[in-house]
């Protein structure tokens, strides 16, 4: 199991979470729920407290990634299966993104 934090404007918006590869999980931080001022981080996974479960990465999140060279490229140079999408997403998305949002690893026991 692999654990990322899920930071929006540098702020804790949740976590994602793979499973395994055939299992993945996006839920909202408590704190960044409950503030109405803040925002979804995307319309394809609106606030609520309900955990979004899905059979592959989400598109929101996959869309972050290169694809075609760029994603050959990244993956040779990083040592990272190009089919591991969840360990390349982050290593590519904990700093230089488009967008407001970042991804940082967290450690699981």
């Amino acid at each position: 199991m692999q654990k990322a934090e899920v930071h929006q404007n540098g702020e804790l918006a949740g976590i994602l979470t793979e499973e395994n590869r055939q299992k993945y999980i996006f839920r909202y931080a408590d704190e960044y729920f409950f503030n109405s001022q803040k925002q979804a981080i995307s319309l394809t996974l609106p606030k609520t407290q309900k955990e979004f479960v899905s059979n592959t990465l989400f598109p929101f999140f996959s869309n972050m990634m290169a694809e075609g060279a760029n994603l050959a490229i990244q993956c040779r140079y990083l040592k990272i299966d190009e089919r591991d999408t969840f360990s390349l997403l982050g290593a590519t998305a904990n700093t230089d993104t488009i967008g407001n949002v970042t991804l940082k690893f967290v450690q699981t026991n």
